[in-house]
């Protein structure tokens, strides 16, 4: 159990949380002051510091060295992307300015606590302070796994509302016909396979036993063993830290060819109702999979609004999201220390003058008289 609820936490170590830190200063023996912390960029009220971008840095080399870098691959790679580093924190911090003035802080921390809820309930934690004891007691700080939780939901809630939102609800019924006659091979229903694992991992064990264990499961069946008793038997696959074979008999589920890994869609493409695939290696073990049932694809297309929508935002949506943080940045006060400035200056597409003129925008960027909108945590894609 503790072993999951560890990967949780790390995994969650990817957010960029910007906290709102100023420089540290102590007194040094003979009255002076002593900066032992330095401004990278100023954006409106808050800052980056270097003691925050060198925490960056560091999670970004070990991302990139848990990839397969070496030490030094990563450190270089790194280093050259620092003003992107930066120019990503900038945008980060102004999200986060914009949710607060959307009064988006309370249901994003409601969102926070389903989550970390939903995280005890799959490890049979039966309270949030039983939690954290646990995480603590794996090492996870729990207050700074919340708050890149809480980072990471406040940028999405932003975007979602002021760009997704209005980017789906926007379209007409005439452009979304338009682009639906214009782009119906979109539209088509792909093929579906119907799928069920016996997984064998790696785990403690010798790769070459566990493929030649594989290997044999696959004669037992394609001899006519039954899958469901075969998958009892021996998959490893597991949920809670207990295995679920025994009560799924192996049965995955439905999927649409498109949306499966493209290892696992090549592995079964050609394999037949009830027939067994080769063996597949996967990052943690081997998967053997049997393709239960097949539905064929149409080419015919079917207009369906929602569908629609969602292509249209799926499709102009990178170039919205954009549009929308250069808006921010154009309207923010910004500083970049002039260590950083020349390169970090082009990645925002701003210049040191632009941001002088915005000096007098009040804190948050919010021009006098102008009343703060409360937002709405909102679902983007209705379902079809």
């Amino acid at each position: 159990m503790k072993s999951k609820l560890i990967s949780f936490a790390l995994t969650s170590t990817f957010v960029f949380a910007i906290l709102a830190l100023m420089p540290s200063a102590t007194v040094a023996q003979e009255g002076e002051q002593q900066v032992v912390d330095e401004v990278i960029a100023q954006i409106n009220d808050d800052v980056i510091t270097l003691s925050m971008l060198k925490r960056e840095t560091q999670e970004r080399i070990e991302a990139l060295k848990q990839s397969g870098k070496s030490d030094q691959e990563a450190n270089a790679e790194v280093v050259k992307r620092q003003p992107e580093l930066i120019a990503t924190l900038v945008n980060e911090a102004l999200l986060m300015q914009k949710g607060k003035e959307l009064d988006l802080s309370t249901e994003v921390e409601a969102e926070v606590n389903r989550r970390m809820l939903d995280v005890a309930k799959e490890q049979g934690i039966t309270s949030m302070e039983k939690l954290e004891a646990a995480m603590r007691e794996g090492g996870v700080d729990p207050v700074a796994t919340r708050q890149t939780m809480r980072t990471e939901i406040m940028k999405q809630a932003v975007i979602q509302q002021e760009v997704d939102r209005k980017l789906f609800f926007g379209w007409t019924m005439d452009e979304l016909k338009k682009y639906f006659q214009e782009n119906q091979a979109k539209f088509f229903k792909p093929e579906s396979v119907t799928i069920s694992e016996i997984f064998l991992s790696f785990a403690g064990k010798n790769e070459a036993e566990v493929k030649a264990r594989a290997l044999e499961l696959v004669r037992q069946l394609r001899a006519g063993a039954d899958f469901a008793k075969v998958a009892a038997a021996n998959s490893e696959r597991e949920q809670n830290g207990v295995r679920i074979a025994p009560e799924t008999g192996g049965k995955v589920g439905t999927f649409e060819v498109p949306n499966l890994r493209a290892e696992i869609a090549d592995s079964v493409k050609s394999v037949p109702v009830g027939g067994i695939n080769e063996p597949l290696r996967i990052n943690d073990g081997y998967q053997v999979l049997r393709v239960d049932a097949r539905t064929a694809g149409s080419t015919t297309a079917t207009f369906n609004e929602n569908q629609v929508r969602e292509a249209m935002t799926m499709e102009r949506g990178t170039k919205a999201r954009d549009e929308y943080l250069q808006g921010l940045r154009d309207e923010a006060y910004i500083k970049i220390a002039d260590n950083y400035a020349d390169a970090v200056y082009p990645i925002l597409k701003i210049t040191p003058e632009k941001t002088a003129n915005n000096s007098s925008i009040p804190s948050g960027g919010e021009q006098p008289g102008e009343k703060k909108k409360k937002g709405k945590l909102l679902g983007i894609f209705p379902k079809p």
